[in-house]
């Protein structure tokens, strides 16, 4: 975690223990400091406090912006093919409809707009892919679910893109908003749905009635604070830290491409977020690479963190165009604010090191 979000959360997991829900002076202590998160997580989602839901993260606030939205108005659910799988999921699970993308990644918004029609109420497309970085034409979204399904709610996941993008001005047009705060230096499970006027959820999570009875059980004071405490900083910060790790991720790109026969950059690294560097090596298997780099002190990945169990090729490769072949060959490097030249200098040491060992084997 960042460090204001440890020090934002500290107190509130020692001497400021209290439950916001309560009525005493203990309680009503926590209440404002859930208050007052409340107001910078809405300044930053670019909605009002009362549109923030707290969650236990971003599998949460997307499964409660699809499932709760197609409750209050069933109808049909439309997505993009390279969703994360809270949202794919979750879609499928309605009997939804999946929409294609080119081989950037980005949404086929012709293919989108023949799929829109009177019965589509929920629209999910993501602003920026958790996988390879890509970000989506939302504004043009917005405004084919406007003219061809108006009826319909648009929800976007921004957990990957809030520590690169304005979300506030980029996802001004969807109703529906979520973020995970562990993606901007906040604490893992805790996470936020805005829910802009206009657009309703049923609740997926029955209980108290908290969160205007869109999301019950007692708040994680704590890693609420401390979320909007991560938002704040990683805010403040963002022009600077996507300039820095933009470098950063060229320069580590552009020298595995040139170091490593047959190293290919997946997508177009201008419709990217600044810190993924994604690339697939000829003749070799993502998941032997990743040990041999686990090994050496490089942490990278295939595919999306989230999944568990053994490596299978990635649905977002695979809807982008890329054999079977080729989706298993592929590497996800992440960068962060606090990813240094010196992190790049080891990766191009470890890493053409380490495919060709592969290939050699």
């Amino acid at each position: 975690m960042g460090a204001e979000a440890v020090a934002a959360m500290l107190p509130f997991l020692t001497e400021r223990f209290g439950n916001p829900s309560g009525a005493h002076a203990v309680a009503r202590d926590a209440r404002l400091a859930l208050d007052e998160a409340r107001e910078v997580v809405a300044f930053h989602l670019g909605c009002e406090p009362g549109d923030v839901v707290f969650t236990g993260g971003g599998t949460e606030a997307d499964n409660l912006a699809i499932a709760g939205a197609h409750a209050r108005r069933p109808g049909r659910v439309v997505c993009s093919a390279v969703e994360h799988h809270a949202v794919l999921h979750a879609t499928q699970a309605l009997g939804g409809t999946v929409v294609p993308v080119d081989r950037r990644g980005v949404i086929d918004l012709d293919a989108l707009a023949d799929t829109l029609d009177a019965d589509v109420t929920v629209v999910s497309v993501m602003l920026a892919n958790n996988e390879v970085g890509t970000v989506q034409p939302l504004a043009e979204v917005a405004a084919l679910v406007a003219a061809k399904a108006p009826q319909a709610v648009l929800h976007t996941d921004a957990v990957q893109a809030f520590p690169w993008l304005d979300v506030a001005v980029l996802a001004a047009d969807a109703h529906l908003v979520a973020v995970s705060a562990h993606k901007f230096g906040g604490p893992k499970g805790v996470g936020a749905l805005a829910v802009r006027s206009g657009a309703a959820v049923a609740p997926i999570i029955h209980g108290g009635g908290q969160e205007r009875d869109r999301r019950s059980g007692t708040h994680n004071v704590a890693g609420i604070v401390a979320m909007a405490a991560a938002m704040e900083a990683t805010s403040t910060k963002r022009a600077e830290t996507v300039e820095h790790v933009g470098d950063l991720r060229d320069r580590l790109a552009d020298g595995l491409v040139s170091a490593v026969p047959g190293a290919v950059e997946t997508g177009d690294r201008t419709t990217k977020i600044a810190g993924n560097c994604h690339i697939r090596f000829d003749g070799i298997e993502s998941e032997a690479l990743l040990v041999l780099l686990d090994e050496a002190g490089l942490c990278a990945s295939a595919g999306s963190a989230c999944a568990s169990g053994a490596i299978e090729p990635s649905h977002v490769l695979r809807a982008m165009g890329l054999t079977v072949t080729e989706a298993v060959s592929s590497v996800r490097f992440s960068l962060g604010a606090t990813s240094t030249e010196v992190d790049v200098d080891l990766a191009l040491k470890l890493v053409p090191d380490a495919v060709a060992q592969l290939r050699a084997r």
